[in-house]
Parts: structure tokens; sequence; C-alpha cells
């Protein structure tokens, strides 16, 4: 049978709308994400660092890199969207997306964190195009991979569930990018942070292509596009310019990860420059964390692992262990978000939880060096409310496609999306330029062991004001936003009528 044929007969077939969807099939879709995020989380918290600290690029020079390249990549989403709904196999529209890119994306990963010894100018070009294509090959396999979750069911209820197995998955990576990935570093590159990176990224390269292929192995595409749908790319486009649910989450995406790109961007900088060593040095032992660790560096050192020994610096550790926190508190609002937003609707929960994570970005001002332990505090407070909304603005986005589809009569699930992909990429790309450019404005010199009381006060600054600005801005723009818990109820009960 031909391709062609098994595509038509797909989309003659009655389309189980309501079918939930098994443990197995959520957890392979969501492992895609946690491949993905293992590169993802490290461009988000690393990229400013490994580009001045590590390979040696000034501040100003990286800010161009990560906001040309990601602007770039992020236009790409567009053209991305329309070919995805275009995209016609036996295996559906986008699932193939996730299998023809797994290793590309593997390769280019490994290549964007190497550091060849060229010039000063030899390492801007080869930072900048390695970025583009790791931007540009992100967009071919993250765009339709987060669409797919739009078409696996119509159940409303089963894509809050999905949506929570997969930002679990997040989690994982995040944890392992934002607690682990500095202290692998130092670990696998013996103090050299260059070959440091080169190491854990070919591990993080190698475990993302598996986690992909599986992703594609486990999932299946159950809402297909009617055989007689037709629509021209001028349609799609003016279907989302007409739709002002999807420009809300467009925006909102944008001043989201602005926000996530510039005060996960800056904390390396805040705990090596701005907290007292001193401070960070009697939290680390009050705290057990000391002790755990060294417990960790006996064993491995009894079996013969001498050179695994947990890095001794107390800002890479303290660093760590606020990542960890942070992240743990993150899982466990996951765990509360499908239930609140089922009682009272995505956006309300959504904004609400925004609003309260955002205070406890603000607070950040308000702390001296030495209050190690109210940074603590805040972090965790950040991560339970935060994490509450994770979830959430995928699923909005899957629900915005509906809307699409019960007001225009057509379904394109990959340019809806487009919006999301397009939104991270911008604000990725804006909040970590800002990263470079702040620490350049204020006067951050990596041949200096100790910063000027200016380029440490501007650090604050930036994690703090600066960072809770997008977020606080975005809580303001959800009241625009109209598909409340009744409308939720009501397109989800039309669309299955129509279907």
């Amino acid at each position: 049978m031909s391709e062609s044929a098994i595509t038509t007969e797909q989309n003659e077939s009655p389309i189980p709308i309501s079918e939930k969807l098994s443990i197995i099939e959520k957890i392979g879709y969501s492992l895609g994400d946690l491949a993905a995020n293992l590169i993802f989380q490290t461009l988000m918290t690393f990229l400013a660092f490994f580009y001045t600290d590590v390979y040696q690029i000034p501040a100003a020079q990286a800010a161009t890199i990560i906001f040309l390249g990601g602007m770039i990549g992020a236009f790409f989403n567009i053209v991305m969207g329309i070919i995805a709904d275009r995209t016609q196999t036996r295996w559906g529209k986008f699932r193939p997306w996730i299998l023809w890119t797994s290793v590309p994306f593997g390769i280019i990963s490994l290549l964007a964190f190497t550091t060849p010894d060229f010039s000063s100018q030899g390492k801007v070009i080869y930072a900048m195009t390695t970025y583009i294509l790791l931007v540009i090959i992100y967009s071919a396999n993250n765009l339709p991979y987060s669409a797919l979750s739009g078409v696996m069911t119509g159940d409303m209820a089963e894509r809050n569930s999905l949506s929570s197995y997969r930002f679990v998955a997040v989690m994982v990576a995040q944890f392992i990018i934002q607690v682990l990935l500095l202290p692998l570093v130092l670990i696998l590159g013996n103090g050299d942070k260059a070959a440091g990176f080169q190491s854990t990224m070919t591990i993080f390269s190698i475990v993302g292509v598996i986690f992909l292929i599986i992703s594609f192995l486990t999932t299946k595409e159950r809402i297909i596009p009617k055989a007689e749908q037709k629509s021209s790319i001028k349609e799609d486009l003016v279907d989302l310019i007409k739709n002002k649910p999807w420009i809300v989450m467009l925006v909102l995406t944008i001043l989201v990860f602005i926000t996530l790109a510039l005060k996960g961007g800056l904390y390396i900088y805040y705990f090596k420059n701005y907290l007292d060593v001193t401070a960070l040095q009697e939290f680390l032992a009050k705290s057990g964390f000391n002790g755990l660790i060294g417990g960790i560096n006996n064993l491995l050192t009894g079996m013969g692992f001498s050179e695994f020994q947990w890095p001794k610096d107390a800002a890479t550790s303290a660093f760590s262990l606020f990542n960890a926190l942070g992240i743990i508190n993150m899982i466990i609002g996951i765990f509360f978000s499908k239930r609140l937003a089922d009682k009272f609707g995505k956006r309300n929960v959504f904004g609400v939880a925004l609003f309260l994570s955002t205070l406890f970005i603000l607070a950040f001002y308000f702390f001296s060096p030495e209050s190690v332990g109210l940074v603590f505090f805040s972090q965790v407070l950040h991560g339970l409310f935060y994490g509450v909304t994770i979830p959430l603005l995928w699923a909005m986005i899957a629900d915005v496609a509906d809307y699409s589809e019960w007001k225009n009569n057509r379904r394109a699930t990959a340019i809806i999306f487009s919006a999301m992909i397009f939104g991270l990429k911008v604000g990725l790309s804006i909040g970590g330029a800002l990263v470079a450019s702040l620490l350049s404005w204020y006067g951050y010199d990596i041949a200096q062991n100790i910063q000027s009381a200016a380029t440490v006060n501007g650090i604050k600054v930036s994690i703090s004001l600066f960072a809770s600005l997008p977020f606080l801005v975005g809580v303001g723009l959800l009241f625009l936003y109209e598909i409340n818990k009744p409308l939720e109820v009501k397109i989800e009960k039309e669309l299955k009528l129509r279907r």
C-alpha cells in the first residue's frame, strides 16, 4: 500500500477524539521534551556564561550573537509551521519531524558547545554560525513536537494530563542542567571548562537522540484534518491575525521567556559576584549539603573514582543547591496545576500563579549579600508558584488551536503552535542578549576576579527589578485572553459534535 493511500485511509476513518492516552504514550511523548531541554535549558542558563567565561568572547559581541542568531531562528518557526501543517506521511504530519531531526539536532548541539582555537573574529563567526544552525534545527524538531500534543487527543482533561507528564520531564532536564551541568563540566574537564563542556554535551547529545527516537515510536496522531480541508498560506496567516487569543499567547510567551532567560542567565553571576562567599560557605555547612557531598566524594573515592569529586567552589555548590530546590518545588507546583486548571480554568490559574511567582523574583532586590537563607527561601516559593504555570502555557496554545478550528472550521495546528516557539525564541533571544548587554553596560570584566561595586549592584538590579517586569506585564495581558473555563467547555463540546 502506498503512503498516499494510507494517508487517505486515515483521513476517511472515524477519529477517536476522546480516546484516553496510555501512560506509556504520555511518558514516551515527554521524553522528547526531556531530550530537547537538555539543550534548551543549557542555552537559557549558560549560553552567555559559555560565550564570555569559557570561549572568551567579549560580552557585547556575545549579546549580538545571541540576539541575531535567536531572531533568525524565531522567524524560521513561521516557515516551519507552514511546512509541518502541509506534511503528509504514513506517520502523520508532526511525528516524522521528530525522527528526521533527531541525529542532526544531536550533532549541531555538540558543535555549538565546542571551542576551536580560532582568532577573536573566528570565534565570533564560529559561535554565530553554530548558534544559528542550532536554533533552526531546534525549530524543525520542537515545533512539530509541540504541535503533536494538539493532535494526540481532543480531550482537554487529557491534554492537561499530557502537559503535566511532559513538564515533569522538562523539570528533570532542568534539574540536570541547572544543578549538575556546571559540576559535571568541572569534573569531566578536570577543571578545564572548555573540555568539560564538550564532554558533557557529547553525553547529552547521545541521550537526546535516543529519547527523540523513543518519542517518535511511542506516540500517535489521532486528530486528522478532514480530507476536503484545503487552505492557502494566506488564509492560515489571516486566521492567525484575526485570532485574538493567539496574539495574546504570542506576546505572553515572549514576555515569559525574556524573564526566564534573563534571570536564568544571571544567576551564576549573582552567586559568583554578589553573594558573600563566607555566608555561602556557612549556609552549605549548616544545611547539611557539605556533609552529603563529603559522603558522596568518600564513596566515589573508595570505589576508585577519585577524579569525580564534587568541586569545592562554594558559589558552584550553592548555585547547584539553589537550582535544585527551585526545580523540586516547580515539580510540586506542576502536580497541582491540572487539578486547579480543571476547577478554575487555565487562564485564571495561570494569571494568579504567575503574579505570585513574580513577587519572589522582585524580592531579590531587597536581599543583602549575606542574606543567603532568604535567597533560598524566595527561590523555593518562586519555584512552587511558577511550577503551576508551566504545563498551562502549552495547554493553552493547544486550546487556541481548537479555538481557531471552532471559529474558522479549519485546523492549522502547527502554524498556531509556531506562536509558542516563535515567542520562545524571541524571548530567549531578547533575554539572553540582555544578560550579556547588561553585563557589558555595568562594566563586567572577565579578567577581574573581583568586579566593581557598580557591576555587582547592576547584577542585583538586573536579576530582580528588570527580570520581574516582563512577568508583571504578562499578568496584565491575561485580562485580554478570552478563553476562560466556560468557553473551554463549550469549544470542546461543539468540536466533538462536528468531528
